[in-house]
């Protein structure tokens, strides 16, 4: 209703407690045993009840302290207990090689990617891991690479972590529950969460899910500077969550673990949990975020602003202002503006722009691109609303209007230019050969004489 504010919807379910903020310094400590975080320093001679200390580091010790960013573990064995590592198998399109297919500038567009069925093969999240396109190399620290998840089975017993880089999952279909070495959380569609670089995560799923992974080489996600909006608005701080200490008390005696290395898989083999940190303190966390939480900012007198006010989460390159990866939605909001063509204007970009759909209908191609889907519009590909946007736009009564409405759209955008592996071009049997045809009974309005007022 017009004025009413609407309640934010609860997500996750209440045995999961979470702290709030971004960037925050937070401690935590198991509840089932009090006072296990150490005082005043960080590595006692002897750790409260015979804990190890741990150290995980996610930039160089001499990062400048606003960039410097590490956690200690409080841990009932050290990570280093472990068999040899060997190649694991269990993934085959989860690979970064841009080479393999030519390149290609056309507009891409996706069906939705495959679910495992219900009955059938089980497919753990990382075997259900498919890389679609990326640019760059994990060896030199560069780079970023997106994937689709799809998956039917819990990982029982493993572990998964990334030495490449930070994980940005977007659930699309199915609630993800996430056990990490800091505690658990529960991701739903329309939540999104960070795993960063090293930090060992399980993921168990209740039925086929589905959904998206933006994989970043550089760095780390930061929250956009606001400059002139101010110090509120877009992402707020408080809004994103951080697990709460929990271990996993239960003997085990098979369990692995599975390291994405230089872009290629690896599993080892131990008799115990990964999930055996009792206590920690630190920066260097896992966290969620509720879209709908998200602040729009949007223009309230004539134009159509450009999506880099929708903008959730940065990885900064080091030329500034621009991304080696942006984390962009397109929420439900107002739109109002005067004497405007309000859907996306039509577009040549310097920057690589991949785009999928959680739920709804996005509201430039309200025909085509569906939920679970995708589109690539390459550096310097032209793209931009079909014919029935176009002419349905440009004809409507302009007043105010909720657009977007049940509807969640977002966009991986990057200044890096993105190879399509070839199980995204090939394999995966989804990419829309007619989707070109969207722009074709495009017409010729130019008309001669006095220009129209």
């Amino acid at each position: 209703m017009c004025g009413k504010l609407q309640p934010f919807p609860v997500r996750h379910l209440a045995e999961y407690r979470y702290l709030s903020g971004f960037g925050s310094h937070f401690s935590s400590e198991d509840e089932r045993y009090p006072n296990s975080l150490p005082l005043g320093q960080n590595s006692p001679q002897v750790c409260p009840y015979k804990l190890y200390a741990e150290q995980l580091s996610g930039s160089a010790f001499t990062a400048p302290r606003t960039e410097n960013v590490r956690t200690w573990l409080y841990r009932k064995l050290p990570s280093a207990v472990h068999q040899p590592f060997q190649p694991f198998k269990g993934a085959p399109y989860f690979k970064q090689n841009w080479d393999e297919q030519p390149p290609n500038p056309n507009q891409l567009r996706w069906k939705p990617f495959d679910l495992p069925p219900q009955q059938g093969r089980k497919v753990t999240f990382v075997e259900g891991l498919h890389t679609v396109c990326g640019a760059g190399d994990p060896r030199a620290r560069h780079g970023l690479a997106i994937h689709i998840y799809s998956c039917n089975e819990s990982m029982d017993n493993s572990a998964f972590y990334n030495s490449d880089g930070d994980f940005l999952i977007v659930p699309q279909q199915g609630i993800l529950d996430i056990t990490t070495e800091m505690g658990r959380m529960k991701v739903a569609p329309n939540e999104i969460c960070v795993i960063p670089q090293g930090i060992r995560f399980a993921v168990s799923v209740n039925g086929p899910s589905r959904g998206y992974i933006l994989e970043v080489y550089d760095g780390h996600f930061v929250l956009p500077d606001l400059g002139p909006i101010g110090a509120n608005g877009l992402a707020n701080p408080r809004d994103f969550e951080t697990p709460v200490a929990w271990f996993n008390d239960r003997p085990i005696e098979d369990f692995q673990v599975i390291s994405k290395f230089q872009g290629s898989l690896f599993v080892a083999q131990q008799n115990h949990s990964v999930f055996d940190v009792v206590a920690w303190h630190g920066n260097y966390v896992p966290y969620k975020y509720d879209l709908s939480k998200f602040m729009v900012i949007n223009s309230v007198s004539f134009d159509h602003c450009d999506p880099s006010i929708f903008t959730v989460l940065t990885c900064p390159s080091l030329r500034a202002g621009t991304a080696i990866a942006d984390f962009v939605i397109f929420p439900p909001r107002w739109s109002v503006q005067e004497h405007t063509f309000r859907p996306p204007y039509y577009h040549r970009n310097c920057m690589s722009e991949f785009m999928g759909l959680i739920l709804g209908k996005y509201e430039a191609k309200e025909d085509g691109f569906a939920a679970g889907g995708a589109t690539l519009h390459s550096i310097m590909t032209p793209h931009g609303p079909d014919v029935k946007c176009f002419e349905g736009a440009s004809n409507a009564k302009l007043v105010p209007e909720r657009i977007a409405e049940g509807t969640q759209a977002f966009m991986f955008e990057s200044s890096l230019s993105l190879a399509v592996t070839k199980w995204g071009e090939d394999t995966c049997q989804k990419l829309d050969g007619a989707y070109y045809e969207c722009w074709q009974a495009l017409k010729d309005n130019f008309t001669l004489g006095k220009a129209q007022k």
